[in-house]
């Protein structure tokens, strides 16, 4: 049992070491102009690295990749747009086409490749964009797009999105914007590690210098309920806050903010500092809602329904985070019966977090 049970958490941690942070993320942005027909512009953004995989850069294998080589590769890149970009309306493909210089932009301390879309198509009705862009390459590959004033995420088994500029309803509105809270913290691997650090130790109390085991079921859904409101009640502040513009941090520090709440949650974990996690979880929950935020301006805000997209994207985020803990507390709390999980499966586990915190940590600054 002790050893499946340490295999286990291993498995799972290393699960999301391979998917971390460096998430392969691209965006499609594009706006509407004003004419009888569609014609949509804009930019397709894409890691440098994430493009190498499919458009060999580095011809003189130095393992360094300069503009001029990127430059060198704009044909090779803009037909590999068209190949993998497309759109349809009433059955027929539109005009896709990718002119234009490229240029470079820096997204959470990735370099990112700025290629110029146009779509053009013969009304204003309806119509469909297929996004099959690297999904060769990495399965877990996803297009972040903002088409007007509609978002859409492009996935693997979700390479085909419809969109219509007709008024959405509020029912619809809705709905999407909960599946997309709900979708980031699910591939927030950050987040879902800040939040299994603090789980990892909600099922044992600090006594006589060393962790015991929770007696009472009914008390570490307590602790666990305090942690857990802390954080949701100051993510969610953050996230409103800066959705709505009243606060516009600095994401790169956000972001490195993030990844040391994780690693002090980690070595917390070993070394306790603080047993009383409620208000260090609401500080850290500031930073993380700040972090969901970020997520959320990337994907727009509808138009029509701004103040309620940013709730409903917070509710997605809360569903997505209830079932994570659904899915944890239960083991974690079979897993205390072990006498090796506090002296080996617990802090193991938060060891492997504290090194995966102190990559993302280096990576952000």
């Amino acid at each position: 049992m002790k050893i499946l049970s340490s295999v286990f958490l291993i498995l799972v941690v290393f699960s999301f070491k391979l998917n971390a942070h460096q998430l392969s993320t691209a965006y499609l942005e594009l706006t509407k102009s004003e004419n009888e027909q569609l014609t949509l512009n804009g930019q397709w953004k894409v890691a440098v690295m994430d493009l190498e995989h499919v458009v060999e850069f580095d011809k003189n294998a130095d393992d360094v990749i300069t503009w001029q080589e990127i430059k060198n590769q704009k044909g090779a890149i803009h037909q590999y747009l068209v190949e993998k970009i497309s759109a349809q309306q009433n059955n027929e493909l539109c005009a896709i086409n990718s002119e234009g210089d490229l240029k470079i932009d820096s997204h959470f301390n990735e370099s990112y490749i700025v290629t110029p879309i146009q779509i053009s198509c013969p009304n204003s009705q309806s119509f469909s964009i297929n996004y099959s862009a690297l999904f060769e390459v990495d399965a877990n590959h996803k297009a972040i797009s903002a088409i007007g004033n509609i978002s859409r995420v492009f996935t693997l088994n979700e390479q085909t999105q419809t969109f219509s500029f007709d008024e959405t309803s509020y029912s619809e509105t809705f709905v999407e914007y909960v599946e997309q809270g709900i979708l980031h913290i699910w591939m927030g691997t950050d987040h879902i590690l800040f939040l299994i650090a603090l789980l990892l130790g909600c099922v044992l109390v600090r006594k006589q210098g060393e962790w015991q085991r929770v007696e009472s079921k009914k008390q570490i859904l307590v602790d666990t309920a305090w942690i857990i409101t802390a954080f949701t009640l100051a993510h969610s502040m953050t996230l409103t806050a800066t959705a709505m513009n009243i606060i516009s941090p600095n994401t790169r520090w956000v972001e490195l903010g993030i990844a040391l709440s994780v690693l002090f949650a980690a070595i917390n974990n070993i070394w306790p500092m603080i047993v009383r996690l409620g208000w260090i979880t609401f500080c850290f929950g500031l930073l993380h809602g700040m972090g969901f935020a970020s997520v959320l301006g990337e994907l727009g805000l509808s138009n029509e329904y701004q103040l309620m997209s940013i709730l409903a994207f917070n509710l997605g985020v809360e569903i997505g985070q209830l079932v994570i803990l659904a899915i944890c507390l239960p083991l974690l709390m079979l897993l205390r019966n072990n006498p090796w999980y506090k002296k080996a499966i617990m802090p193991a586990g938060s060891v492997l977090i504290a090194i995966m915190a102190i990559q993302w940590s280096i990576e952000r600054f």
